[in-house]
């Protein structure tokens, strides 16, 4: 049986939902086998699922079973037959565990105006399945002590404070702005006066009931960021009418202003993330905010009121906003009313909003106990390298590798998140290089704070310290002064002379240039490392239950069976260096000596060069795709092989087939790729999509941190 921790309320609006995904994040990035269990179903305004299970079964790696109808409970409870729900929650769990997960964890009930034996029923579920209890409380308007008297009388359900199997508590927002009521509140609406709630430094130091026994668990601190609503969830509760869509589910609603003052007033209020209400008739504030929207700021968008729509000359006139993708709505109702309506918004978050629940996993996960995760970990038969595993080591490693990373698009406004997130996270220390002035206007714009960890550049006053060791370099080519410094105005160029001299560990770019833009001067000045022949890529697939590699997809078109080899053993060493047991497949259109031609016959020799020339690693081929990945396959067409339904490495034969494959996979799987991570350079430089997101942006940066304390010797753990 494996390991189960149920979570329970103490008190209303704990962010039960918040607190389960970030636990079972949690655990997935220190590899425990983790699983998901709902007893009974709660759903709210007319939804078909619970709300939990809805969203972690798309990313759990383990069955999720149906929970209870909250009904069918009910009628058992009532007609005296808690017995028979038992049972039957005991044979739900067993469902659940059938994949044998090694921890689980149980979400309980809520108490609600109308289900008050929430704590009765959680404390007899938690009984059947033999679950140690963690309490989650939000403070609300409380002071410390009230908090710790709720706390306690809830923790007596379930044999009280001191009992082996209560665990603990985790605090949960915290710090967070106040309503009247006590009900956390984004600071959006203008129209309340708002206090906040105890902090994290208050719980630590006041507290007087968390001790060895019963301890802290967590301390999630308030962050506007991850319960900023899309605006289009935002537009479909205030049943708006659309008259121009733009980015209306990408942008976030992070605060709100009611525009009804002289423009000069009004104007100051336009940052980014902003949601501007303001009468339909004001086209005076519609053109303001077009412009300030044309000039960079990313505004959240504009609802006009009162059923007043712009005039079709107004609308033209705004038009490069609008092509730039301002959202703007239209409501019926008047300003006052608007402005009512939107604070009685749930901050519940939506099933399909892939990104907030991403962020929300990450952030409260971070936010729980390290030395309780490893605790549970000791508890895993086997460290399990899933996506989030991968992720979070990726993070820890990069933080030890303590680099600097230049980022040569330093204007580019993905780039630019990119580096603030760095510095928040610790990642690493970035270098943008660009104008200083239009950098810190690209930030002020996104709503971004650039720290003082990240270092602008500006190549203009930069490029003339480099020209005397381009003409060093590159003397044999003919280089002279005057051709080193247009050379020198690719900001890729000057990055790769810093990487050169050891002014950075790193370079990362391909937001804007193409492959080629970003690895030429590296190939002319850094060069490949000893003994490596070429330079290859490789990329991270993350799958729901593992992490593959896949190579090479991104550099060589045709590759010669000997590069064929080498580029085999470079991406099985590229899997040992970020913990995958490489089990190398060389990728081909036949299994065996079934197939024969040109094609077959180059991995055929490519797979007899890698094995002589690294025994040591599990190297086979030619493989076809199904016969390395599944074991069905690889019974019939591959029984003797070692690597084939088990593959982890996967060598494709040319560049077609392997960046086919991989976009394949991971748009019609929806599958994570981080990368493309280039291997065989002296020292690291990656090149990144040009459709790249500031999260794969992030995660290059990370790859690059790590590899350049590989190539300085470092042992990174």
């Amino acid at each position: 049986m494996p390991h189960t921790i149920m979570i329970a309320p103490a008190g209303l609006g704990s962010g039960l939902t918040t607190i389960a995904l970030g636990l079972v994040h949690a655990l997935e990035q220190q590899g425990v086998r983790v699983g998901f269990f709902k007893p009974i179903a709660q759903t709210r305004n007319g939804e078909s699922e619970d709300r939990s299970v809805s969203i972690l079964r798309s990313s759990c790696a383990f069955t999720i079973a149906e929970p209870i109808p909250m009904r069918e409970a009910e009628h058992l409870v009532s007609t005296g037959k808690q017995d028979q729900l038992l049972e039957q929650v005991i044979e739900r769990f067993q469902a659940s565990c059938k994949d044998a997960p090694d921890v689980v964890v149980i979400e309980g009930l809520v108490s609600t105006m109308t289900q008050p034996y929430a704590n009765t029923l959680n404390r007899e579920v938690a009984k059947s399945l033999d679950a140690e209890v963690v309490l989650v409380a939000s403070p609300g308007l409380d002071t410390v002590d009230a908090i710790e008297d709720h706390i306690d009388i809830v923790a007596r359900f379930y044999g009280g404070v001191a009992d082996s199997r209560v665990l603990g508590c985790i605090m949960n927002k915290l710090d967070a702005p106040l309503d009247r009521e006590g009900n956390p509140r984004p600071d959006m609406a203008e129209t309340d006066i708002q206090t906040r709630s105890l902090t994290p430094a208050q719980i630590r130091e006041q507290s007087k009931m968390f001790n060895p026994g019963f301890r802290l668990l967590g301390a999630i601190p308030w962050d506007g960021a991850i319960v900023a609503p899309r605006l289009s969830d935002l537009t479909d509760y205030l049943g708006a009418r659309i008259l121009n869509a733009g980015e209306i589910r990408q942008r976030r609603v992070n605060s709100i202003t009611l525009c009804a003052q002289t423009l000069p007033n009004a104007a100051t209020r336009f940052k980014a993330g902003t949601l501007i209400i303001t009468p339909g008739d004001r086209e005076d504030i519609v053109l303001a905010a077009c412009l300030a929207a044309s000039n960079g700021v990313e505004l959240a968008g504009l609802v006009l009121t009162g059923g007043f729509i712009p005039s079709s000359e107004v609308m033209k006139l705004g038009s490069k906003a609008l092509e730039a993708g301002l959202p703007i709505v239209s409501v019926e109702t008047d300003s006052w009313q608007t402005a009512l309506n939107i604070p009685r918004y749930t901050l519940e978050i939506p099933v399909d909003d892939a990104r907030r629940i991403a962020r929300v996993k990450e952030f409260t996960a971070r936010h729980i106990d390290p030395d309780w995760l490893e605790s549970l970990r000791e508890c895993s038969s086997e460290v399990h390298l899933s996506p989030a595993a991968f992720r979070y080591q990726l993070l820890i490693r990069s933080r030890a590798a303590n680099a600097t990373i230049v980022l040569p698009e330093g204007d580019e406004p993905r780039t630019v998140q990119a580096a603030a997130i760095c510095a928040e996270r610790g990642i690493a220390r970035c270098v943008l290089l660009g104008n200083p002035e239009e950098i810190n206007r690209i930030a002020v714009n996104q709503g971004i704070r650039l720290p003082d960890t990240v270092t602008i550049i500006d190549p203009e006053q930069a490029r003339a310290h480099y020209v005397a060791r381009l003409v060093e370099l590159r003397a044999h080519k003919g280089m002279t002064e005057l051709k080193a410094l247009d050379e020198l105005q690719d900001n890729v160029m000057l990055g790769t002379l810093m990487l050169e001299r050891d002014e950075v560990d790193g370079l990362v770019s391909g937001a804007v240039h193409t492959t080629a833009n970003t690895i030429r001067p590296p190939l002319q000045l850094i060069r490949t490392a000893p003994d490596t022949q070429l330079v290859s890529s490789i990329f991270f697939m993350l799958l729901p239950d593992q992490v593959l590699v896949y190579g090479d997809c991104a550099i060589n078109p045709d590759p010669s069976a000997e590069e064929l080899a080498d580029i085999a053993i470079q991406s099985a060493d590229s899997a040992t260096a970020f913990g995958i047991e490489p089990r190398v497949a060389m990728i081909s259109y036949s299994t065996g000596q079934s197939g024969q031609g040109a094609d077959v016959d180059k991995v055929r020799t490519a797979t007899r060069l890698a094995q002589k020339k690294r025994p040591d690693l599990l190297i086979d081929g030619p493989l076809q795709y199904d016969a390395a990945i599944m074991e069905s396959v690889a019974r019939s067409k591959a029984p003797d092989s070692p690597v084939a339904g088990r593959a982890t490495v996967f060598i494709f034969p040319d560049l077609n087939t392997g960046n086919t494959t991989y976009k394949a996979v991971q748009r019609s799987a929806e599958v994570v790729s981080i990368g493309p991570m280039l291997q065989g350079m002296r020292k690291p430089v990656n090149d990144l999509s040009r459709g790249a997101l500031v999260e794969d942006i992030v995660f290059t940066i990370a790859l690059t941190a790590i590899q350049s304390a590989a190539t300085r010797g470092s042992q990174i753990h």
